[in-house]
Protein backbone atom coordinates (compact mmCIF):
# COMPACT_ATOMS: atom_id res chain seq x y z
CA UNK A 1 0.00 0.00 0.00
CA UNK A 2 1.62 3.28 -0.97
CA UNK A 3 1.05 6.71 -0.70
CA UNK A 4 -0.51 7.09 -4.35
CA UNK A 5 -3.93 6.54 -2.60
CA UNK A 6 -5.74 10.11 -2.53
CA UNK A 7 -6.83 9.31 1.05
CA UNK A 8 -5.48 8.09 4.32
CA UNK A 9 -9.10 7.89 5.89
CA UNK A 10 -12.63 7.57 4.40
CA UNK A 11 -15.50 7.12 6.89
CA UNK A 12 -18.00 4.85 5.39
CA UNK A 13 -21.63 5.66 7.01
CA UNK A 14 -20.59 9.53 7.21
CA UNK A 15 -24.46 10.52 8.00
CA UNK A 16 -25.68 8.16 10.11
CA UNK A 17 -26.31 8.37 13.50
CA UNK A 18 -22.50 6.99 14.65
CA UNK A 19 -20.94 8.17 11.13
CA UNK A 20 -22.02 11.75 13.06
CA UNK A 21 -20.19 11.44 15.84
CA UNK A 22 -17.16 9.54 14.35
CA UNK A 23 -17.00 12.43 11.94
CA UNK A 24 -17.05 15.18 14.85
CA UNK A 25 -14.19 12.75 16.42
CA UNK A 26 -12.00 12.67 13.43
CA UNK A 27 -12.00 16.47 13.01
CA UNK A 28 -11.02 16.94 16.32
CA UNK A 29 -7.96 14.22 17.22
CA UNK A 30 -6.76 13.49 13.57
CA UNK A 31 -3.64 15.32 12.91
CA UNK A 32 -3.28 18.09 10.72
CA UNK A 33 -2.32 16.85 6.95
CA UNK A 34 -4.42 13.77 7.80
CA UNK A 35 -5.89 13.16 4.13
CA UNK A 36 -9.59 12.63 5.56
CA UNK A 37 -13.00 12.13 3.58
CA UNK A 38 -16.60 11.31 4.11
CA UNK A 39 -18.61 8.66 2.26
CA UNK A 40 -22.42 7.12 1.86
CA UNK A 41 -25.25 6.84 -0.48
CA UNK A 42 -26.06 10.20 -0.39
CA UNK A 43 -23.92 12.93 -1.40
CA UNK A 44 -26.17 15.60 0.06
CA UNK A 45 -26.28 14.15 3.52
CA UNK A 46 -23.10 13.65 3.75
CA UNK A 47 -22.28 17.20 2.80
CA UNK A 48 -24.74 18.32 5.76
CA UNK A 49 -22.71 16.48 8.28
CA UNK A 50 -19.46 18.06 6.60
CA UNK A 51 -21.22 21.53 7.32
CA UNK A 52 -21.03 20.82 10.87
CA UNK A 53 -17.52 20.28 11.40
CA UNK A 54 -15.02 22.32 12.61
CA UNK A 55 -12.03 24.35 10.88
CA UNK A 56 -10.18 22.33 7.95
CA UNK A 57 -12.97 19.47 8.62
CA UNK A 58 -15.38 21.58 6.46
CA UNK A 59 -13.18 20.86 3.18
CA UNK A 60 -13.03 17.05 3.80
CA UNK A 61 -13.87 15.31 0.23
CA UNK A 62 -17.52 13.94 0.08
CA UNK A 63 -17.61 10.59 -2.12
CA UNK A 64 -20.97 8.40 -2.84
CA UNK A 65 -20.98 4.72 -3.09
CA UNK A 66 -23.65 2.00 -2.04
CA UNK A 67 -23.39 -0.99 -0.39
CA UNK A 68 -25.79 -2.82 -3.20
CA UNK A 69 -23.25 -1.10 -5.56
CA UNK A 70 -20.12 -3.58 -5.70
CA UNK A 71 -18.39 -1.58 -8.43
CA UNK A 72 -18.85 1.78 -6.81
CA UNK A 73 -17.65 -0.10 -3.11
CA UNK A 74 -14.25 -1.30 -4.92
CA UNK A 75 -14.03 2.42 -6.58
CA UNK A 76 -13.95 3.11 -2.45
CA UNK A 77 -11.61 0.95 -1.09
CA UNK A 78 -9.22 1.66 -4.20
CA UNK A 79 -8.52 5.14 -3.01
CA UNK A 80 -8.37 5.41 0.74
CA UNK A 81 -5.34 3.23 3.17
CA UNK A 82 -8.03 2.83 5.74
CA UNK A 83 -11.58 2.17 5.29
CA UNK A 84 -13.81 3.04 8.31
CA UNK A 85 -17.46 1.48 8.48
CA UNK A 86 -20.56 2.27 10.59
CA UNK A 87 -23.11 0.89 7.96
CA UNK A 88 -25.01 -1.72 9.39
CA UNK A 89 -26.81 -3.84 10.58
CA UNK A 90 -23.51 -6.03 8.72
CA UNK A 91 -24.63 -9.23 8.56
CA UNK A 92 -27.35 -7.41 5.82
CA UNK A 93 -25.05 -5.10 4.30
CA UNK A 94 -21.10 -5.64 5.25
CA UNK A 95 -20.07 -8.20 3.64
CA UNK A 96 -19.31 -6.46 -0.44
CA UNK A 97 -17.51 -3.72 1.39
CA UNK A 98 -15.04 -6.31 3.26
CA UNK A 99 -14.62 -8.20 0.15
CA UNK A 100 -13.63 -4.98 -1.92
CA UNK A 101 -11.07 -3.90 0.96
CA UNK A 102 -9.64 -6.79 1.53
CA UNK A 103 -9.03 -7.30 -2.15
CA UNK A 104 -7.84 -3.85 -2.76
CA UNK A 105 -4.96 -4.31 0.53
CA UNK A 106 -7.24 -1.35 2.32
CA UNK A 107 -6.86 -1.64 5.91
CA UNK A 108 -10.70 -1.74 7.60
CA UNK A 109 -12.52 -1.45 10.89
CA UNK A 110 -16.07 -1.34 12.17
CA UNK A 111 -18.15 -1.62 15.20
CA UNK A 112 -20.03 -4.58 14.85
CA UNK A 113 -21.21 -7.11 17.51
CA UNK A 114 -22.67 -9.43 15.32
CA UNK A 115 -20.89 -13.31 15.45
CA UNK A 116 -22.90 -14.45 12.09
CA UNK A 117 -21.28 -11.39 10.08
CA UNK A 118 -17.84 -11.99 11.57
CA UNK A 119 -17.71 -15.37 11.04
CA UNK A 120 -18.83 -15.19 6.92
CA UNK A 121 -16.33 -12.32 6.60
CA UNK A 122 -13.29 -14.69 8.51
CA UNK A 123 -14.17 -17.25 6.06
CA UNK A 124 -14.41 -15.25 2.84
CA UNK A 125 -12.00 -12.52 3.03
CA UNK A 126 -8.89 -14.07 5.47
CA UNK A 127 -7.02 -15.56 3.22
CA UNK A 128 -7.53 -12.41 1.09
CA UNK A 129 -6.50 -10.11 2.93
CA UNK A 130 -3.37 -11.88 3.86
CA UNK A 131 -2.17 -11.85 0.38
CA UNK A 132 -3.11 -8.45 0.11
CA UNK A 133 -1.43 -7.59 3.61
CA UNK A 134 -5.17 -5.86 4.52
CA UNK A 135 -6.01 -5.54 8.40
CA UNK A 136 -9.50 -6.50 8.72
CA UNK A 137 -10.34 -5.31 11.79
CA UNK A 138 -13.97 -5.93 13.90
CA UNK A 139 -15.94 -4.67 17.09
CA UNK A 140 -13.84 -2.00 17.25
CA UNK A 141 -16.46 -0.06 19.78
CA UNK A 142 -18.09 -0.82 23.37
CA UNK A 143 -18.17 -4.11 21.43
CA UNK A 144 -15.82 -5.62 22.12
CA UNK A 145 -12.82 -3.28 22.47
CA UNK A 146 -12.47 -2.87 26.57
CA UNK A 147 -13.10 -6.98 26.72
CA UNK A 148 -10.37 -7.41 24.30
CA UNK A 149 -7.51 -4.83 25.61
CA UNK A 150 -8.35 -5.97 29.17
CA UNK A 151 -7.40 -9.57 28.33
CA UNK A 152 -4.64 -8.79 25.82
CA UNK A 153 -3.05 -6.89 29.14
CA UNK A 154 -4.33 -9.09 31.94
CA UNK A 155 -1.98 -12.17 29.76
CA UNK A 156 0.62 -9.38 29.22
CA UNK A 157 1.16 -8.48 32.75
CA UNK A 158 0.89 -12.34 34.40
CA UNK A 159 3.52 -13.46 31.74
CA UNK A 160 5.90 -10.81 32.73
CA UNK A 161 5.34 -11.42 36.18
CA UNK A 162 6.42 -15.55 35.52
CA UNK A 163 2.41 -16.06 36.94
CA UNK A 164 1.73 -18.35 34.29
CA UNK A 165 -1.05 -18.50 31.61
CA UNK A 166 -4.55 -16.93 32.30
CA UNK A 167 -7.31 -19.52 33.70
CA UNK A 168 -10.76 -17.72 35.02
CA UNK A 169 -11.46 -14.42 33.13
CA UNK A 170 -14.52 -12.79 34.43
CA UNK A 171 -15.87 -9.68 33.08
CA UNK A 172 -18.44 -8.00 35.13
CA UNK A 173 -19.94 -4.80 33.16
CA UNK A 174 -21.56 -1.25 34.22
CA UNK A 175 -22.39 1.52 32.13
CA UNK A 176 -24.89 4.57 31.88
CA UNK A 177 -26.72 5.06 28.61
CA UNK A 178 -29.45 4.39 26.02
CA UNK A 179 -30.35 2.02 23.72
CA UNK A 180 -30.27 2.87 19.84
CA UNK A 181 -31.81 1.79 16.57
CA UNK A 182 -29.33 0.45 15.06
CA UNK A 183 -28.16 -1.95 17.60
CA UNK A 184 -31.83 -3.27 17.90
CA UNK A 185 -31.45 -3.77 13.94
CA UNK A 186 -28.70 -6.10 14.29
CA UNK A 187 -29.80 -8.39 16.80
CA UNK A 188 -33.13 -8.36 14.72
CA UNK A 189 -30.89 -8.95 11.73
CA UNK A 190 -29.01 -12.21 13.49
CA UNK A 191 -32.61 -13.51 14.49
CA UNK A 192 -33.75 -13.52 11.80
CA UNK A 193 -31.12 -15.54 9.73
CA UNK A 194 -30.99 -18.00 12.55
CA UNK A 195 -34.73 -18.06 11.86
CA UNK A 196 -34.12 -18.47 7.98
CA UNK A 197 -31.43 -20.81 8.68
CA UNK A 198 -31.47 -23.38 11.77
CA UNK A 199 -28.17 -24.71 11.25
CA UNK A 200 -27.08 -21.02 11.91
CA UNK A 201 -27.95 -21.64 15.39
CA UNK A 202 -25.05 -23.79 16.09
CA UNK A 203 -22.99 -21.19 14.99
CA UNK A 204 -24.22 -18.49 17.52
CA UNK A 205 -24.13 -21.03 19.92
CA UNK A 206 -20.44 -22.28 19.77
CA UNK A 207 -18.32 -20.51 22.55
CA UNK A 208 -15.44 -20.83 19.92
CA UNK A 209 -17.93 -19.52 16.61
CA UNK A 210 -14.74 -17.02 15.78
CA UNK A 211 -11.75 -19.58 15.95
CA UNK A 212 -9.47 -19.72 13.32
CA UNK A 213 -8.88 -23.22 14.14
CA UNK A 214 -12.34 -24.67 15.52
CA UNK A 215 -10.33 -28.56 15.63
CA UNK A 216 -7.54 -27.34 17.91
CA UNK A 217 -9.54 -25.38 20.58
CA UNK A 218 -9.01 -27.16 23.76
CA UNK A 219 -12.12 -28.22 25.56
CA UNK A 220 -12.16 -26.15 28.68
CA UNK A 221 -15.58 -25.58 29.77
CA UNK A 222 -16.93 -22.12 28.85
CA UNK A 223 -19.68 -19.95 31.12
CA UNK A 224 -22.88 -19.33 29.70
CA UNK A 225 -23.47 -16.58 27.88
CA UNK A 226 -26.47 -15.74 29.53
CA UNK A 227 -25.82 -16.54 32.91
CA UNK A 228 -28.60 -16.37 35.50
CA UNK A 229 -28.89 -13.99 38.67
CA UNK A 230 -25.96 -14.32 41.09
CA UNK A 231 -24.15 -12.48 43.74
CA UNK A 232 -20.27 -12.10 43.32
CA UNK A 233 -17.47 -12.89 46.46
CA UNK A 234 -17.51 -9.30 47.40
CA UNK A 235 -21.68 -8.87 46.94
CA UNK A 236 -22.39 -7.37 44.02
CA UNK A 237 -25.53 -8.87 41.97
CA UNK A 238 -25.05 -9.55 38.60
CA UNK A 239 -27.12 -10.21 35.59
CA UNK A 240 -27.08 -11.20 31.87
CA UNK A 241 -24.92 -8.71 29.68
CA UNK A 242 -26.67 -8.48 26.72
CA UNK A 243 -23.07 -8.40 24.46
CA UNK A 244 -21.34 -11.51 26.72
CA UNK A 245 -22.44 -13.62 23.53
CA UNK A 246 -20.04 -11.47 21.32
CA UNK A 247 -17.53 -9.82 23.14
CA UNK A 248 -16.28 -13.43 24.41
CA UNK A 249 -16.33 -14.71 21.08
CA UNK A 250 -13.63 -11.86 19.95
CA UNK A 251 -11.71 -12.50 23.05
CA UNK A 252 -11.26 -16.26 22.45
CA UNK A 253 -10.53 -15.78 18.78
CA UNK A 254 -7.74 -13.20 20.07
CA UNK A 255 -6.06 -15.83 21.96
CA UNK A 256 -6.53 -18.79 19.07
CA UNK A 257 -4.40 -16.63 16.20
CA UNK A 258 -1.58 -15.20 19.02
CA UNK A 259 -1.86 -19.09 19.44
CA UNK A 260 -3.28 -19.64 22.56
CA UNK A 261 -0.74 -17.33 24.16
CA UNK A 262 -3.45 -16.53 27.01
CA UNK A 263 -3.64 -19.91 28.35
CA UNK A 264 -5.14 -22.83 26.31
CA UNK A 265 -7.22 -23.72 29.77
CA UNK A 266 -8.12 -20.10 29.74
CA UNK A 267 -11.84 -19.64 30.94
CA UNK A 268 -13.77 -16.64 29.56
CA UNK A 269 -17.28 -15.10 31.06
CA UNK A 270 -18.99 -12.07 30.80
CA UNK A 271 -21.91 -10.28 32.92
CA UNK A 272 -23.56 -7.67 34.10
CA UNK A 273 -23.32 -5.92 37.68
CA UNK A 274 -26.84 -4.31 38.82
CA UNK A 275 -25.57 -3.32 42.58
CA UNK A 276 -25.08 -4.68 46.51
CA UNK A 277 -28.02 -5.71 48.69
CA UNK A 278 -31.81 -5.88 47.89
CA UNK A 279 -32.21 -3.71 45.42
CA UNK A 280 -28.94 -5.18 43.66
CA UNK A 281 -30.63 -8.43 44.02
CA UNK A 282 -33.93 -7.06 42.15
CA UNK A 283 -32.57 -5.30 38.95
CA UNK A 284 -30.70 -8.63 38.46
CA UNK A 285 -33.71 -10.66 38.24
CA UNK A 286 -35.98 -8.02 36.58
CA UNK A 287 -33.04 -7.22 33.75
CA UNK A 288 -32.77 -11.04 33.46
CA UNK A 289 -36.43 -10.88 32.72
CA UNK A 290 -36.69 -8.25 30.40
CA UNK A 291 -33.36 -9.63 28.34
CA UNK A 292 -35.10 -13.18 27.69
CA UNK A 293 -38.55 -10.72 27.43
CA UNK A 294 -36.77 -8.85 24.24
CA UNK A 295 -35.30 -11.88 22.84
CA UNK A 296 -38.23 -13.67 22.73
CA UNK A 297 -40.10 -11.39 21.33
CA UNK A 298 -37.77 -10.76 18.40
CA UNK A 299 -38.14 -14.17 17.51
CA UNK A 300 -41.62 -14.24 16.99
CA UNK A 301 -42.64 -12.31 14.17
CA UNK A 302 -46.47 -11.36 15.46
CA UNK A 303 -44.99 -10.23 19.14
CA UNK A 304 -41.39 -8.32 16.74
CA UNK A 305 -44.31 -6.32 14.65
CA UNK A 306 -45.38 -4.83 18.31
CA UNK A 307 -41.63 -4.59 19.83
CA UNK A 308 -40.69 -2.43 16.53
CA UNK A 309 -43.39 0.43 17.32
CA UNK A 310 -41.71 0.51 20.76
CA UNK A 311 -38.12 0.71 20.22
CA UNK A 312 -35.88 3.12 18.94
CA UNK A 313 -35.85 2.88 14.96
CA UNK A 314 -32.64 2.47 12.95
CA UNK A 315 -30.29 5.89 12.34
CA UNK A 316 -31.45 6.81 16.02
CA UNK A 317 -29.93 6.49 19.57
CA UNK A 318 -29.63 8.84 22.38
CA UNK A 319 -29.74 12.36 22.95
CA UNK A 320 -26.57 14.75 23.63
CA UNK A 321 -27.64 15.25 27.43
CA UNK A 322 -27.74 11.49 27.39
CA UNK A 323 -24.75 10.62 25.40
CA UNK A 324 -23.20 13.36 28.38
CA UNK A 325 -24.20 11.70 31.03
CA UNK A 326 -23.49 8.23 30.21
CA UNK A 327 -20.01 5.59 31.69
CA UNK A 328 -19.19 2.49 31.10
CA UNK A 329 -16.88 0.46 33.56
CA UNK A 330 -15.53 -2.87 33.12
CA UNK A 331 -13.44 -4.52 35.78
CA UNK A 332 -12.26 -7.99 34.74
CA UNK A 333 -10.70 -10.64 37.47
CA UNK A 334 -8.45 -13.41 36.36
CA UNK A 335 -6.21 -16.16 38.21
CA UNK A 336 -3.31 -17.91 36.76
CA UNK A 337 -2.35 -21.23 36.51
CA UNK A 338 0.71 -20.03 39.13
CA UNK A 339 -2.37 -19.12 41.59
CA UNK A 340 -2.13 -15.43 41.01
CA UNK A 341 -5.14 -13.22 40.89
CA UNK A 342 -5.03 -9.72 38.53
CA UNK A 343 -7.65 -7.25 37.85
CA UNK A 344 -8.31 -5.28 35.09
CA UNK A 345 -9.95 -2.08 34.75
CA UNK A 346 -11.56 -0.28 31.69
CA UNK A 347 -13.72 2.79 31.65
CA UNK A 348 -14.48 5.80 30.17
CA UNK A 349 -16.91 8.78 30.45
CA UNK A 350 -19.85 9.20 27.78
CA UNK A 351 -22.44 6.64 26.61
CA UNK A 352 -20.59 3.49 25.67
CA UNK A 353 -22.51 2.51 22.53
CA UNK A 354 -22.04 6.24 21.27
CA UNK A 355 -19.95 8.74 22.60
CA UNK A 356 -17.47 6.09 24.02
CA UNK A 357 -17.66 3.81 20.94
CA UNK A 358 -17.15 6.91 18.48
CA UNK A 359 -13.73 7.69 20.64
CA UNK A 360 -13.06 3.59 20.39
CA UNK A 361 -13.55 3.33 16.54
CA UNK A 362 -12.03 6.74 15.36
CA UNK A 363 -9.00 5.87 17.15
CA UNK A 364 -8.78 2.72 15.72
CA UNK A 365 -8.85 3.86 12.26
CA UNK A 366 -6.61 6.56 13.06
CA UNK A 367 -3.76 3.60 14.21
CA UNK A 368 -4.50 1.94 11.03
CA UNK A 369 -4.18 5.08 9.32
CA UNK A 370 -0.87 6.46 11.08
CA UNK A 371 0.43 3.95 13.63
CA UNK A 372 1.28 0.96 11.03
CA UNK A 373 5.17 1.10 11.80
CA UNK A 374 4.13 0.35 14.89
CA UNK A 375 1.28 -1.95 14.71
CA UNK A 376 1.56 -5.97 15.08
CA UNK A 377 2.81 -7.82 12.02
CA UNK A 378 0.12 -8.97 11.38
CA UNK A 379 -2.76 -9.06 8.11
CA UNK A 380 -5.80 -11.01 7.44
CA UNK A 381 -9.40 -11.11 9.98
CA UNK A 382 -8.33 -9.57 13.26
CA UNK A 383 -9.54 -8.48 16.35
CA UNK A 384 -8.63 -4.97 18.29
CA UNK A 385 -6.23 -6.87 20.17
CA UNK A 386 -4.41 -8.73 17.70
CA UNK A 387 -4.22 -6.00 14.98
CA UNK A 388 -3.74 -2.93 17.23
CA UNK A 389 -2.85 -4.29 20.78
CA UNK A 390 -0.35 -1.95 22.91
CA UNK A 391 -0.88 0.78 20.44
CA UNK A 392 -4.47 1.35 20.55
CA UNK A 393 -4.09 1.30 24.41
CA UNK A 394 -1.86 4.33 24.26
CA UNK A 395 -4.20 5.64 22.11
CA UNK A 396 -7.57 5.02 23.87
CA UNK A 397 -5.57 6.12 27.52
CA UNK A 398 -4.58 9.48 25.84
CA UNK A 399 -8.03 10.28 24.52
CA UNK A 400 -9.47 9.85 28.48
CA UNK A 401 -10.02 6.25 28.77
CA UNK A 402 -8.33 4.21 31.75
CA UNK A 403 -6.55 0.89 30.85
CA UNK A 404 -5.19 -0.31 34.45
CA UNK A 405 -4.01 -4.01 35.48
CA UNK A 406 -2.86 -4.81 39.53
CA UNK A 407 -2.16 -7.72 41.09
CA UNK A 408 -4.72 -8.74 43.44
CA UNK A 409 -4.21 -11.03 46.62
CA UNK A 410 -1.74 -13.56 47.70
CA UNK A 411 0.09 -16.21 46.10
CA UNK A 412 -1.59 -19.46 47.62
CA UNK A 413 0.20 -22.25 48.69
CA UNK A 414 1.48 -24.78 46.76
Amino acid sequence: MTDARPYDLVLYGASGFVGRLLAAHLAEQAPPGTRIALAGRSRERCEAVRRELPGAARDWPVLTADSGDPASLAALAGQTRVLVSTVGPYLRHGLPLVEACARAGTHYADLTGEVLFVRRAIDRVDAVAQDTGARIVHACGYDSIPSDLSTLLLAERAAADGAGPLRDVRLVATARGGFSGGTIDSARAQIEAVGQDRSLRRVVGDPFALSPDRAAEPDTPQPRDAAPPARTADGRWTAPFVMASFNSRIVRRSNALQDWRYGRAMSYGEVMGTGRGPAGAAVALGTTAALAGAFGALSFPPARGVLDRLLPAPGTGPSAATREKGWFRMTVDAGTEEGRSYRATAAGRGDPGYAATAVMLGQSALALALDGDRLPDRAGSLTPATALGGVLVERLRAAGHTYEVVEVGERRPG
